[in-house]
């Protein structure tokens, strides 16, 4: 028989632009304005978990192509090392694509995709489960691929007979069109109160 913990600790796992998006879509905010560390330890004060440590990955955009974005994340990802946050970056690769302008018309422009980002977060949280570094990954996202990693935790927890499990948190409001965690995981839920509470004072946009 395998014992739940009665102290857990928790790794949080950061999927910057995941959040990001969910957070426009339930609470209408233009730009990346949260503060990890606060939401993490929100979270964790609240399922009575032990804050062991903070991971943040995300895609950065080109300097020449997107000059606000890259300077946005450049100063936000600088103060996060100052706060104790591991951040695990990867540039944007750019492709034409052909979008719908509002008039209807169409034209070709250069857009920018994360690549890498999912499958090194995957990595992170296997790894550390293998090393035994927490007792509950909280992931930060609602990104089904990662699904699968929620799975081989079982299948670790399983075969080391440990208690280890995946939680994933998300914002949600009645304007969110995906209401799901990922799917294997225990599903947090974040109104828009302890979200606003977790906003980080800092506007790291360039000033024009």
């Amino acid at each position: 028989m395998i014992l739940e913990p009665k102290a857990k600790n928790a790794l949080a796992y950061f999927d910057g632009q995941n959040l990001f998006n969910s957070a426009k879509e339930a609470f209408g905010y233009q730009f990346p304005n949260y503060d990890p560390l606060k939401l993490a330890q929100a979270i964790c004060a609240q399922q009575g978990w032990n804050l062991g440590g903070v991971h943040f990955y995300t895609g950065i955009p080109d300097q020449t192509q997107d000059p606000v974005r890259h300077g946005f994340w450049a100063a936000k990802l600088a103060v996060m090392g100052t706060r104790g946050i591991r951040p695990f970056t990867r540039p944007l690769r750019y492709q034409n694509t052909v979008v719908t302008l509002p008039n209807g018309n169409m034209t070709t422009t250069m857009v920018g995709r994360e690549k890498g980002i999912d499958v090194r977060i995957a990595l992170d949280i296997v790894s550390h489960a293998l090393e035994r570094r927490y007792d509950v990954a909280l992931v930060f996202s609602q990104d089904q691929d990662l699904s699968e990693v929620a799975d081989e935790i079982r299948t670790i927890a399983k075969r080391e007979q440990r208690w280890i499990k995946m939680a994933s948190a998300f914002p949600i409001s009645p304007t969110s069109r995906n209401r799901r965690g990922i799917n294997g995981t225990d599903w947090i839920k974040m109104d828009r109160a302890l979200y606003d509470s977790c906003i980080d004072p800092i506007d790291y946009r360039p000033k024009r």
